[in-house]
């Protein structure tokens, strides 16, 4: 009888499979800002915080230093004092990038379709909370 793995398709379905890690950092949201933050022109790392509203500086770093191990953007140095760095996309990366903006304008395109099933959801689930809580108060 044929083990079920056998069956699986190739690829991040496999728990062992390389592309799981690089999955994990495209699919991050920090990840898809900065690449369409550099898609243009390289940006210095300060400028780069206040572009990417929210992030910390500690998330900026892991994220573009991520980024950088995966060969979707490149550091370079500017000057060394004081230290300035920018970060610019790739080749690699702005092969992504034009994927990751068609992930960008639907999310845009689909916000209120979006918006509304995250309603129709929330007001189900809170009926079904409801309907829970006084089932338990009898």
């Amino acid at each position: 009888m044929p083990s079920i793995t056998a069956k699986m398709p190739p690829g991040p379905f496999c728990a062992n499979c390389p592309t799981r890690e690089i999955l994990d950092q495209i699919a991050d949201k920090w990840s898809v800002l900065i690449l369409l933050a550099v898609w243009d022109a390289p940006v210095r790392f300060n400028a780069l915080k206040r572009i990417v509203e929210g992030i910390s500086q500690k998330v900026l770093t892991q994220t573009l230093q991520g980024l950088e191990r995966n060969g979707l953007v490149r550091r370079e140095v500017l000057s060394l004092k004081p230290i300035a760095v920018s970060y610019g996309i790739t080749p690699h990366g702005r092969d992504l990038a034009a994927i990751v903006e068609q992930l960008r304008a639907w999310s845009i395109s689909g916000l209120k379709e979006t918006q509304a099933a995250q309603r129709r959801f929330d007001t189900l689930a809170r009926q079904a909370e409801l309907a829970q809580t006084r089932t338990h108060r009898i």
